[in-house]
């Protein structure tokens, strides 16, 4: 019968604990995960859905369509930090690239927008960019050094 007591082994003596140790360090990198990429998730997903929030999905057909790509990638890159952080944080300068894109949008996408629209592009697009700041910050803290 199992031993199912409630006191058990400590796992410091488990022939693996170096090596989970050493991998559990190296997922992290050092880094706050969750002060970055969960930030990024959510602009992404504003960004995908701010058209029927702000209300101007027949008024800027076209920037409904643009913003819905926009934010997909956008969280595409958050979901990339998270999963391989090591090899994707050299990317983190394309949050800064879509920020500035976000901020100049609506007046080369759109056709006549309103400032709700403007207003919307330009704050996920400073958004963008600072957490694109932020990750590139993290990136080179984290990275190895020689």
């Amino acid at each position: 019968m199992a031993n199912v007591s409630p006191t058990r082994g400590d796992i410091t003596s488990h022939p693996d604990a170096p090596e989970m140790r050493d991998r559990y360090a190296r997922m992290l990198g050092g880094r706050d995960v969750a002060l970055v990429d969960g930030p990024v998730f959510l602009l992404g997903l504003y960004c995908a859905v701010s058209p029927w929030i702000v209300h101007y999905t027949t008024s800027q057909p076209d920037l409904v369509v643009h913003n819905l790509i926009v934010g997909i990638a956008i969280g595409l890159l958050a979901l990339g930090f998270t999963q391989t952080p090591d090899r994707m944080y050299g990317l983190s300068w394309a949050m800064c690239a879509l920020g500035v894109w976000m901020v100049v949008s609506p007046w080369i996408v759109g056709d006549g927008p309103d400032a709700g629209v403007i207003w919307n592009n330009i704050i996920i697009g400073a958004l963008a960019v600072i957490l694109g700041l932020m990750c590139i910050g993290t990136a080179a803290k984290s990275a190895p050094r020689p």
